[in-house]
């Protein structure tokens, strides 16, 4: 479960925010794709192959922390972003999330 006042601060539990997170990672040149599976953390990413894999059933809750997790954690090019996604970014290197 994720420390709610943590990850609240950071990001909100709606569609947008996942969309965002969706957005940054196509830009930076990766794949989001949704299918069923036993992922224990909600994502994962095919190896190194720039293909990120979402568990499809998992709340919205945990998609957004697993996708949020994968792009603290990638090694993401700026210039290849927007101003407002580079500052979303930064904003979630920022962070620690906490599971």
């Amino acid at each position: 479960m994720v420390n709610v006042t943590i990850f609240e601060k950071m990001l909100t539990i709606t569609n947008h925010t996942l969309e965002k997170l969706e957005m940054l990672l196509k830009t930076a040149g990766y794949r989001v794709r949704y299918e069923k599976g036993n992922f224990k953390t909600g994502a994962c990413m095919l190896l190194n192959s720039r293909v990120i894999v979402v568990n499809k059933f998992a709340n919205l809750e945990s998609k957004i922390a697993a996708v949020a997790e994968l792009a603290r954690t990638l090694e993401i090019d700026y210039n290849l972003l927007d101003d407002k996604q580079a500052a979303f970014l930064h904003q979630l290197k920022q962070t620690t999330l906490q599971l």
